[in-house]
């Protein structure tokens, strides 16, 4: 197996790693209630997707 003749430095290892940053999920607002919701995802405020009731959601009192 080949091995590398010299050790590479943290610079040029750190170089290579610059684009392997998490994004920031996007947000939309929900369109039963207005809450930010991730797309394809259920809001978690009142329980509706794509305008529909998915879960039906209990009030704490």
């Amino acid at each position: 197996m080949a091995h590398p003749k010299r050790k590479q430095s943290k610079t040029r290892r750190d170089k290579r790693r610059t684009h392997y940053k998490a994004k920031a999920p996007t947000l939309s607002t929900c369109s039963n209630c207005g809450a930010p919701v991730q797309y394809h995802r259920v809001c978690s405020e009142c329980g509706h997707y794509r305008g529909k009731l998915a879960i039906e959601k209990s009030i704490a009192v």
